[in-house]
């Protein structure tokens, strides 16, 4: 269960108390910022990105850091999702709070503000980031439901982590609509080495920014998976981590 939240300066509007999956090998909870800068249509939390869905909030930054400090010795981690949460100005003092209690921090991020990420990752305050990976470059902006996106600033994002500045991994969410086995080969190319990567398979919901996308058959996923794993042998289908 999903809960909205409102952390004063910071656009948090959701807590996920509890997750054994966002954070590899770490008991998690998540916080989702509110706000992003792209509109993929295949978004899962329409109601963080698009403002006419965005709903008040209902728990203050000191009931947040509250749940925090009852969890010490039971979570390990938090999750800072979206939406972007690098849009957040407070992100960094949010962070440095968090990291006080003694609490791992992972950052989702779709990798569009390098020198943020930069700053947060050489402060030493960042322990894992997963970049999302939208498509192959030359579909990038259909994809990421932005037209005449600027890819560098991306690109620029992905050459950094690629230096091993800290742990990441990149994810690709796999939609039939959008992913052919060209793109997912380009992607794969782009990013190749010894990094991690997950393919993600799409499945609707009811706060998908746009209905009736396709979610990719399992054929389909394991194809793709095949495909990739000639570029970065350590890619897997999340989930299915064991084929």
């Amino acid at each position: 269960m999903v809960e909205k939240v409102n952390i004063n300066t910071m656009q948090i509007q959701g807590l996920q108390r509890v997750s054994l999956l966002d954070y590899p090998e770490h008991i998690a909870c998540t916080v989702f910022t509110s706000g992003c800068n792209l509109r993929c249509p295949f978004c899962h939390n329409g109601s963080l990105v698009l403002p006419e869905r965005m709903v008040p909030s209902t728990i203050t930054e000191d009931e947040f850091f509250d749940f925090l400090k009852s969890k010490i010795n039971r979570l390990e981690a938090v999750c800072i999702s979206g939406g972007e949460p690098l849009l957040q100005p407070d992100i960094e003092d949010f962070i440095r709070k968090v990291k006080s209690m003694g609490f791992l921090v992972k950052l989702d991020t779709n990798g569009f503000f390098p020198n943020k990420l930069k700053h947060l990752i050489q402060q030493n305050i960042i322990d894992y980031v997963a970049v999302d990976i939208k498509n192959s470059p030359d579909s990038y902006a259909s994809t990421a439901g932005i037209q005449n996106l600027n890819k560098n600033k991306l690109k620029e994002s992905v050459s950094y982590l690629l230096s091993k500045v800290v742990p990441f991994e990149f994810r690709t969410t796999v939609v039939d609509d959008f992913h052919a086995e060209s793109d997912i080969e380009a992607i794969a190319k782009w990013i190749q080495g010894d990094t991690t990567y997950y393919l993600q398979q799409f499945t609707d919901g009811e706060d998908v920014i746009q209905k009736g996308l396709t979610p990719p058959t399992d054929e389909t996923m394991t194809r793709f998976l095949k495909i990739a794993r000639q570029y970065v042998p350590n890619t897997f289908w999340r989930g299915h981590e064991t084929l």
